[in-house]
């Protein structure tokens, strides 16, 4: 069974994505940034956008019944790689204890040039822990 969620921001229908799916005991969550109501919010702070994209992702987890102790994968797109330490620590703060396996990559700009880092997950809620 598959199930779908949406954040409800303006481009998914129009790109045709949904922001979280669960496949099974897989549950895969869209990159997420830090736009809030179709507004990208923090312009200028790269740690407190991390923040902002990270509660996203918590939100589409729980949304579909798993947690961020369930996470083993996440990648983190950045405009500016010279940020990584306030990317990585708001990364940390969320993972630190739970290290999921992880990519964080420069890309040239994300949807909005306001964005400023972008941040997907996988999890897996089969198991035990």
């Amino acid at each position: 069974m598959t199930e779908r969620v949406s954040s409800g921001a303006p481009w998914e229908p129009v790109i045709g994505y949904s922001r979280a799916v669960r496949a099974g005991d897989t549950v895969y969550v869209s990159g997420c940034t830090a736009t809030v109501e179709g507004e990208v919010v923090a312009v200028g702070d790269p740690y407190e956008q991390t923040r902002l994209a990270l509660q996203g992702v918590i939100d589409a987890l729980a949304r579909l019944g798993a947690e961020p102790r369930h996470v083993v994968r996440t990648r983190m797109y950045v405009t500016d790689i010279t940020r990584w330490q306030d990317v990585g620590r708001a990364h940390g703060e969320v993972f630190g204890d739970i290290r999921p396996a992880t990519s964080m990559v420069e890309v040239a700009a994300l949807l909005d040039p306001r964005m400023l880092v972008e941040v997907e997950a996988i999890a897996w809620t089969g198991g035990t822990d």
